[in-house]
């Protein structure tokens, strides 16, 4: 379990470092950078499944109707959440990007009772009403309703809802996801590249070797989270996934020096008060099932 943990950290530190690589690209349009994105990213996870011989899926994959429509629904959940995440970075909104990975698990339970009809708990009402009201708090205090935080909250939860029905393991789905958007983003790439205005090679090697290391640096956590996930307890992730958006806010703050008046504070803390109820909430009843199990044994 050990190691498990270790990868849990590592994946969420990783996650939580993004702004750093996204900034280095910073002169180069986000499109363009997502385009990279998802054409290198499958060429990694691709080099991978080939060397493990582990490509025998993709054919019956290729002629499942209901399967190709759940992973497209993905790629393009995913295409929505990374795009908004790598403009928002670059355009100096690391903060509010944080605020939409800090709210993410209280939208994975809002869908949870829409789609699967589940039913709230009283500590898991009392930290979804805080989030709303924290939201809500943040909307009258800038004018403006925080959408980039709510774009990547919900892109990011109903990505998630949708692996939930995916029949495939996570680096296959992962495989067959970027397959999907990358004839799309390499057509883009190559009309940039025919007319001048590609970043690809003509802005010096150090772009054009972040712009080909964006597929591993997308590919690393998600197979580090893939293997923590086999390795560690369901509630062990619930407190260590905080672990990214807390950097990203730290980043945003202390190293990009983005605004964090009081008024943006408030805001925050009343979710962080949201976050505490709710993981708080998830530790008891998990203890409380734990010991229910170990009686029923002992009897």
């Amino acid at each position: 379990m050990k190691r498990g943990i270790l990868a849990g950290i590592g994946a969420y530190t990783l996650w939580g470092l993004f702004p750093i690589y996204w900034r280095w690209l910073e002169q180069d349009p986000a499109i363009e950078i997502l385009a990279h994105r998802m054409v290198w990213s499958l060429v990694f996870i691709m080099g991978i499944l080939l060397l493990k011989g582990e490509l025998n899926w993709l054919k019956d994959a290729l002629k499942n109707r209901r399967t190709l429509a759940i992973y497209a629904t993905a790629a393009a959940l995913l295409t929505i959440n990374w795009y908004t995440y790598i403009w928002a970075v670059n355009a100096g909104y690391v903060v509010e990007a944080s605020l939409g990975y800090f709210i993410n698990p209280l939208v994975n339970i809002l869908l949870g009772v829409i789609f699967f009809r589940e039913k709230l708990r009283m500590g898991q009402l009392v930290a979804v009403l805080l989030a709303v009201l924290g939201v809500v708090y943040l909307t009258f205090n800038y004018g403006s309703l925080p959408w980039i935080s709510l774009v990547l909250a919900f892109s990011f939860a109903s990505y998630g809802l949708i692996k939930k029905a995916a029949p495939l393991e996570s680096m296959q789905g992962f495989g067959l996801e970027t397959s999907m958007t990358f004839l799309p983003a390499l057509a883009f790439l190559l009309y940039r590249q025919s007319v001048g205005i590609a970043a690809f090679a003509n802005q010096g090697v150090l772009i054009t070797l972040l712009l080909v290391l964006a597929g591993p640096v997308t590919a690393i956590p998600l197979l580090l989270f893939g293997y923590s996930a086999r390795k560690i307890p369901l509630s062990m992730p619930g407190f260590i996934q905080y672990i990214t958006p807390t950097l990203q806010l730290l980043l945003g703050v202390f190293l990009y020096r983005e605004p964090f008046p009081v008024n943006r504070l408030v805001g925050f803390a009343v979710i962080w008060i949201a976050l505490l109820v709710y993981s708080l909430e998830g530790l008891v009843i998990n203890r409380r099932q734990k010991a229910g199990r170990s009686l029923v044994k002992m009897a």
